[in-house]
Formats: structure tokens, C-alpha cells, sequence
């Protein structure tokens, strides 16, 4: 039976697929519009993504849609948590105690404040926290992860195996598995091998003259990094036969393998190539995630866009160094100081020619 966006949301997020449920959530905005559920939510799974901007947007969106609800102990124990992340612990410490008046038992909000308490609101400590993950025990709880009991059950279930397997009882061989998908339907046949090649050259420009050998190496490379979760090295490969010589039926599937890639977060993305070997090498990098640091300048804010141009490795005042400059663009307004460094997660995409960054999430450090 179908489900809601709202509910299979909610489903991905016990998994902790934040990326998931934020992708859903957000194709959705036009049709759960003023929907308290559908905000608080998609402001919780962004919270756990670390992007806290637009968490406390999604969070601040919740609240305007209906008074009674303001008093619901999800949004006050998200926006709690995103005041304590800030260091504003006299604010924190208002909604948790506001938590505790509609339910005194709430173990978050309890221990969020003897936290604090101990802590006498050290920003210092808030910090180290942050870093390590430590304190997400004070975000809005989202129940066990289903991997995780399932990570308890297996090793008792593998002895109780090892004991059967043991007396004879049973016989089991193990077989290997991928845990991504199964991309055996797409390996190049003998026949797209041997003829892995354009035939006539002058249809078209190449920015790489591959030979057979060299193409099917490229393509196996990108199967091998996707099963290896290294969706951005397998990008690459991918492009070089998309700008190569390569035959229509070996690009056709090489697209195709795109389909596959994960987003994702801050805390998952590898390989993020550097600014530089983007600018010298751009086709090879289209569609790659990347995580860059910088300053933002020339701000164009709309009702369904924000962009600004990242000034990449700008951080300190004090020793500026700016290794490039790239627009960015974001389909919701991020809440962020204009006068403090970034960092941006967001995919290399290309407008008439010109490369962008599609920004996804954004990233500012609550230090002064």
C-alpha cells in the first residue's frame, strides 16, 4: 500500500537516511503547504543532516502554521537543540523547561539541562560535542535504528548458527553480498567491448581519444568505486567515457549507472575533488559532489531561490587567499551570516557552458 511522503520520510529517518528524507520531503513543498507535520519533520531530518539553517528555517515555518501546536515537544526539543548547538543556553534552557511543563518525565529535555548544568553552558565543551556527534542524544528522538538491532540480534544468532553447524545440524556456506545494488545487468557484453569505440570520429568532439582497452577499463573502474561507495571517483570515470570516443551503446549504460549514486551529506561525502582540479579539468568533475569552504559575495535572494558567489578558501580576514570564485544556488534561503565563512556541500552542474555549484547544504560555524 502507497504511503505519504511525510510517512515514508519519517520511515527513512529511523534508518537515518536524512539524505533520503530530505530529498523526498523537499519535491513535496508545493503540496503540504502550511502542513506543522510535513516542517517539523523535514526541519528534523535536516538537523541531523548538519544543516542547521535550514533546520531552524523548516522549525521557525512550523510554528507559523498553527497556534495549539507550538506546544509540541518535537519542535520545542528541535529548536532547543539548535540554540544549545549556538551556545544560547538561556534560550535552550527556556524550551526545555517548557518541555518538561507538557511532560515531566522527558529524559531529553532532563538530561539537555543537567548537561548544561554541569557544564555551566561552556561553549568550549558545546563544541567538542558537536564534533564528535555527542549531541544529537539532545535532538528530537527518532526511535532505535533498525540497523543497529540488528547488529545486536546477528551475533547471536551467527553462535547459535556456529553451534548448529558445529553438531551437524545444519550445513551453511556464506555466500558474499554486495550491500549496494546489483549492477551486473549493466556490464558491458562482449559484443559492446569489442566494439567499445565511435567508428567515425568526425561526428562529434572528444575531449579524450580512449583506445578499447582503455575504454572498458574506465567502465569497470566506475562499477568497481560505486560498490566501494565512491560515488564521486566513479563520476569521474563516467565522465571520461561521456567525453571520449566512446560507442553510443557504452555511454548510453554509462549513464545509466548514474542512476545508482547516493547523495551525500556532510558526513558521507569522499573524495571531494579540490577546487583547483575542477577548474583545470571541469568535464571530467560534472555532477561530482564537493564540499568547499570560502566567504559568500553578491547575494540574490527570491520567494523560491538564493544564490551568491562562494569565494573559495577565503576563510580568515587575516591571511586572505581565494583559489577561485563559483556561483551557488540554493532553492530554499539558507540562515546564515553574510560576514562569516561557509562551507557548502553541493554538485558541480553546468548552465550555457558556465559551472555552478546546485547547493544542497550549508554549513557555519556558531563561533564568533
Amino acid at each position: 500500500m502507497a504511503r505519504d511522503a511525510i510517512t515514508e520520510a519519517k520511515n527513512f529517518m529511523r534508518y537515518r537516511r536524512f539524505d533520503k528524507a530530505i530529498n523526498l520531503l523537499e519535491s513535496r513543498i508545493k503540496t503540504y503547504v502550511d502542513d506543522f507535520d510535513y516542517y517539523l519533520t523535514l526541519g528534523t531530518a535536516c538537523l541531523y543532516a548538519g544543516d542547521i539553517g535550514a533546520a531552524s528555517e523548516y522549525y521557525n515555518r512550523a510554528r507559523k502554521t498553527t497556534l495549539p501546536k507550538l506546544s509540541s515537544t518535537q519542535l520545542l526539543l528541535g529548536q532547543a537543540a539548535i540554540f544549545l548547538r549556538r551556545g544560547k543556553t538561556d534560550f535552550a534552557i527556556n524550551y526545555y523547561i517548557e518541555v518538561l511543563d507538557g511532560s515531566p518525565e522527558n529524559k531529553t529535555a532532563r538530561d539537555a539541562l543537567e548537561f548544561i548544568r554541569i557544564n555551566h553552558g561552556d561553549f568550549s565543551i558545546i563544541c567538542r560535542w558537536i564534533d564528535t556527534g555527542k549531541i544529537e542524544q539532545f535532538y528530537p528522538p527518532l526511535g532505535a535504528n533498525p540497523y543497529k538491532i540488528m547488529g545486536c540480534i546477528a551475533p547471536v544468532v551467527a553462535c547459535v548458527l556456529g553451534c548448529f553447524i558445529a553438531l551437524g545440524v545444519v550445513s551453511y556456506k556464506k555466500q558474499p553480498r554486495s550491500s549496494r545494488a546489483d549492477l551486473s545487468a549493466l556490464v558491458l557484453t562482449v559484443d559492446e567491448q569489442k566494439n567499445a569505440l565511435e567508428g567515425d570520429l568526425s561526428s562529434g568532439a572528444f575531449s579524450y581519444i580512449l583506445t578499447t582497452p582503455e575504454v572498458s577499463e574506465a567502465y569497470e573502474k566506475a562499477q568497481k568505486y560505486f560498490q566501494q561507495y565512491r560515488d564521486n571517483l566513479a563520476q569521474v570515470e563516467i565522465n571520461r567515457i561521456l567525453n571520449s570516443n566512446a560507442s553510443v551503446a557504452v555511454k548510453r549504460k554509462a549513464r545509466l549507472l548514474m542512476d545508482y549514486f547516493s547523495e551525500p551529506t556532510f558526513d558521507t561525502i569522499r573524495d571531494s575533488p579540490s577546487f583547483k582540479s575542477v577548474e583545470k579539468e571541469s568535464a571530467l568533475y560534472l555532477d561530482c559532489w564537493v564540499v568547499w569552504s570560502g566567504r559568500i559575495s553578491n547575494v540574490t535572494k527570491t520567494d523560491t531561490s538564493y544564490s551568491f558567489n562562494l569565494l573559495v578558501g577565503y576563510e580568515s580576514l587575516d591571511t586572505p587567499v581565494i583559489e577561485g570564485i563559483v556561483p551557488v544556488r540554493f532553492s530554499v534561503s539558507p540562515v546564515i551570516s553574510p560576514d562569516k565563512p561557509v562551507r557548502v556541500l553541493g554538485k558541480i552542474s553546468s548552465d550555457g557552458g558556465k559551472l555552478y555549484l546546485a547547493g544542497r547544504h550549508i554549513y557555519q560555524s556558531v563561533k564568533d
